[in-house]
């Protein structure tokens, strides 16, 4: 197996400790540790925790408090993992064989997309459609999907809602999604890792129940904002979450004790509800911030509000490639966002706006002061996005 360079994981990890400002992350400003361990008895029960080998599928409490956010699942149909990118990586790799026909979400977070194709898979790529009729939004093209999915097809991969551009897709699509999965009899993959992070409060509909061939990933790091737990989990049918079981033996065989016992608080009723509530008071006084600033720039950007996550996805008109637009703000401006060539669109940057409200305005203010001299071909025309 020969793996591909997964562009914007190894540009962030390069350079994202390098920058005085990184808006290329996707979640909100992490929870600090006592914002978790928040009492006498619960600092008295974290200390007391042994620093030894957890279960190694998950403790059956955490995978219990995981199991209570899907309909009907169980204990045994969670398997927990580090991160939701292992949660990806065991499912792809459990399901993907060598001529296999993937047909994938784009644009969507890389990891599957390099995964699949490391396993031998053929990647069709099926694309979100930008209706630009009233308010811009993404929607899925289901009649495309049905044209794509053939007997062949292994696995359907989606992101909802979807990285990079904050959409959220409704129950009416995700039915037809499985409609047309369970014609080929192919698989499901839903990353469901923003699920939670809504602007409006309306949780998006999971694709967890419409078909017996869903597996839904998922974890801590966006909605919930402890990325640092490194907790994910797969929830899926029994008998496969079993068989991935094996796959973490040869992986990271089990996560954390500390990380295992700090997800149960976070899962926890009530308190789920507070994190979740920070996140969207977050992602609810932010966005304006970063919309009118695009807004006051509107011959030069272009958008569709995002519905959930701490990103929007941005067309520009500069004549400059991404790639060279982003390194140049890094660069000149100490400022990290992420080119739409890390999902296949030039033309594109992804923004996040997550972080401390203060940090975001002079991030932005950074980036507006930026003279980016482009000579159109020699003509000396020079544009500015001040």
């Amino acid at each position: 197996m020969k793996l591909e360079p997964f562009a914007m994981e190894r540009m962030q990890s390069t350079y994202e400790n390098q920058v005085r400002f990184n808006l290329s992350e996707s979640g909100v400003n992490p929870l600090r540790l006592d914002e978790l361990v928040d009492g006498a008895v619960d600092r008295d029960a974290f200390f007391a925790e042994r620093l030894r080998y957890t279960q190694s599928n998950g403790t059956e409490p955490l995978r219990s408090a995981i199991a209570s956010l899907y309909d009907g699942a169980t204990v045994d149909h969670v398997q927990v993992t580090n991160g939701g990118a292992e949660a990806n990586y065991i499912t792809t790799w459990r399901l993907v064989e060598p001529g296999d026909e993937v047909v994938m979400m784009v644009p969507n977070y890389m990891q599957t997309w390099g995964l699949a194709r490391a396993f031998g898979g053929t990647l069709i790529e099926w694309p979100l459609v930008l209706d630009e009729r009233g308010r811009s939004r993404w929607r899925v093209d289901t009649a495309a999907l049905e044209r794509l999915v053939t007997v062949r097809t292994r696995l359907i991969i989606i992101c909802n809602p979807n990285n990079p551009t904050g959409a959220r897709f409704e129950s009416s699509d995700l039915d037809r999604i499985a409609s047309v999965a369970n014609r080929s009899g192919a698989w499901i993959l839903a990353d469901e890792i923003y699920r939670g992070a809504e602007r409006d409060g309306r949780e998006t509909p999971t694709m967890w129940g419409r078909t017996d061939r869903v597996i839904v990933t998922s974890g801590l790091s966006k909605a919930y904002g402890l990325p640092g737990l490194r907790i994910g989990w797969i929830v899926g049918p029994p008998a496969f979450v079993a068989s991935t079981w094996s796959y973490h033996d040869y992986t990271t065989i089990a996560p954390g004790a500390l990380s295992d016992a700090l997800a149960q608080r976070a899962l926890e009723p009530p308190r789920r509800e507070r994190i979740l509530s920070r996140t969207r008071s977050i992602l609810n006084q932010n966005f304006p911030v970063v919309g009118e600033w695009l807004d006051g720039r509107g011959d030069l950007f272009s958008y569709a509000p995002p519905d959930a996550g701490a990103i929007v996805y941005v067309r520009y008109r500069i004549p400059v490639n991404s790639t060279e637009l982003v390194t140049r703000l890094r660069t000149e401006k100490s400022v990290l966002i992420v080119p739409g060539d890390h999902f296949g669109m030039d033309g594109y940057l992804r923004i996040g706006f997550g972080e401390d409200i203060a940090y975001l305005r002079s991030a932005l203010e950074r980036i507006g002061d930026l003279g980016l001299r482009i000579a159109d071909r020699g003509s000396g025309i020079i544009q500015r996005m001040s």
